[in-house]
């Protein structure tokens, strides 16, 4: 698989996308007054506890307060000195410190001050998720104060490889925290192992230095930019090339990796040519795509991805495509593609939560599981954890995304002011007939004989030629002179109904 990432960087916004055989994979934005929090570190002053929802609000200085689960927390109550305390604990590999398991009421009090970790963004009208299991991830490892835990990332499979490199963490763990090893640190030595534990050590002490002095809320510690956490995070020995639009972001890469992975300097190329870098490399367009609930295939299929409160449904459609042989195997053929489209489309729109995929039903078990299986290793190279679930009674696949930040859609879009988020708004029968009940209503309780009706353009031209008739009988049945007048500032749904003698507005109170 041909692996590049390509950056536009200019001083009101950050892109990055990532291809994947020429394929826009996974966009990640950054705007200059909208800048990421995950994994910004506050120290924060608890606001609230609630025991019936075993969770406590915390004020980190943020729009809306943080949230903070009890299953999210160490136990506080423990001493914080960053050089004492942790030496020698051991636990299972890959865990953290266990979260306490006396209810939250008993580890927080509202007043209290506590260090926490951002690990989700705010979204919609819920503010920031965090932790008080700080972790500080590095470019081989991460590291977890307050922690004796030893773990290797679960995609380095060879198990000698797993064995050497739990030793090697082992030996370099310090006795105040324990240590996650990346799937990039596969083959590395001891000493860049070491490296890493030694910059990642410095930069805690100053953190932990900083919170001491710094009064709640405060901010503490600023995770890498974008740009910078890319190469930390994305930028592996997978990956063909680099390429940036941007001198001051080129020079910022070149002087990170010349210290943590000079290896892959030649791998990066500054982007000088007129044409946009995004309109050079086709991925404009791909996000403009993924803005659309419907994602079409070459052979004419298609699936139809719709946003709700509670989950994202996913639908597949044959479309026009009919296959060439039986319709099990079309059926296959298009369940297989939407597999893989929507693996891309989930990474693409950065959709979390629970998703519920409806696949053409197949008469076939065996097909099936090989569309289950193809959906699994389409999201094996998501970096965003996943959990899938077999095909249900009714031929669903449900399945969980680990949400982080907003997805795509939240971030360029808007609800429309007419539907409110719908994706619906009324007829224009609908609206009249709306409009003439609340004609009556102001006929019946108000004496004025000329009225006028003030509609959007839309409903104007309705009203005076499809329906001029229901018009003329409405203006003889209720004995009143209506004009009908159009305004460019209502919306469709809006509309006025107004005294012509005195201005008066006469259906604010009685419109349906």
């Amino acid at each position: 698989m041909y692996k590049e990432i390509v950056v536009n960087d200019t001083p009101t916004e950050t892109r990055i996308a990532i291809l994947e055989d020429h394929k826009l994979v996974e966009l990640m934005v950054e705007a200059e007054d909208g800048e990421r929090i995950v994994g910004d570190i506050y120290k924060g002053r608890v606001g609230a506890v609630l025991p019936g929802m075993q969770a406590a609000f915390v004020d980190i200085g943020t729009e809306k307060s943080a949230f903070l689960h009890v299953s999210d927390m160490r136990d506080v109550t423990e001493s914080d000195d960053v050089l004492v305390g942790m030496d020698g604990l051991e636990v299972e590999e890959g865990r953290r410190l266990e979260s306490p398991n006396a209810p939250i009421q008993d580890l927080l009090t509202k007043g209290q001050e506590i260090i926490v970790q951002v690990t989700k963004e705010p979204i919609s009208t819920k503010g920031p998720r965090v932790t008080t299991q700080i972790s500080m991830p590095g470019r081989f490892l991460v590291l977890v104060p307050f922690s004796g835990s030893v773990g290797v990332s679960r995609k380095i499979e060879a198990s000698e490889e797993r064995d050497r490199l739990k030793e090697i963490a082992r030996e370099i763990r310090p006795r105040w925290g324990g240590i996650i090893i990346r799937t990039v640190a596969e083959g590395m030595s001891k000493r860049q192992l070491k490296r890493d534990v030694k910059y990642l050590s410095r930069s805690w002490t100053k953190i932990h230095a900083s919170a001491d002095k710094k009064k709640a809320p405060a901010l503490v510690h600023r995770e890498m930019g974008l740009t910078a956490g890319l190469v930390r995070d994305v930028f592996t020995t997978d990956v063909e090339r680099l390429i940036i639009d941007s001198r001051r972001g080129y020079r910022e890469i070149m002087g990170y990796l010349r210290t943590v992975a000079p290896e892959l300097r030649s791998r990066v190329e500054y982007y000088k040519d007129r044409v946009p870098v995004f309109d050079a490399y086709d991925i404009e367009g791909e996000i403009e795509k993924s803005l659309r609930r419907k994602v079409y295939f070459k052979k004419g299929g298609y699936i139809v991805i719709d946003h709700t409160e509670a989950l994202i449904s996913v639908d597949v459609n044959t479309g026009r495509y009919t296959g060439k042989k039986n319709q099990e195997e079309t059926i296959l053929r298009t369940n297989l593609e939407a597999a893989r489209e929507i693996g891309r489309q989930l990474r693409l729109r950065d959709i979390g939560g629970i998703i519920v995929i409806d696949f053409i039903d197949m008469a076939s078990e065996g097909n099936r599981d090989k569309v289950l299986q193809e959906l699994k290793r389409v999201l094996a190279r998501d970096r965003a954890r996943s959990k899938v679930f077999p095909i249900g009674e009714l031929g669903l696949v449900r399945m969980t995304r680990q949400r982080v930040r907003p997805t795509l859609l939240h971030r360029y879009t808007d609800p429309c002011p007419c539907c409110e988020g719908t994706g619906k708004v009324l007829s224009l029968d609908s609206i009249q007939l709306m409009i003439e009940r609340a004609i009556r209503r102001v006929a019946s309780s108000h004496r004025d004989r000329k009225l006028e009706l003030s509609v959007s353009p839309e409903v104007a031209v309705h009203l005076l030629t499809e329906r001029e008739a229901h018009l003329k009988r409405l203006r003889r049945e209720t004995r009143r002179n209506i004009e009908v007048t159009d305004d460019e500032s209502l919306e469709r749904e809006e509309f006025r109904i107004l005294s012509a003698r005195s201005g008066a507005e006469l259906a604010a109170e009685i419109k349906d």
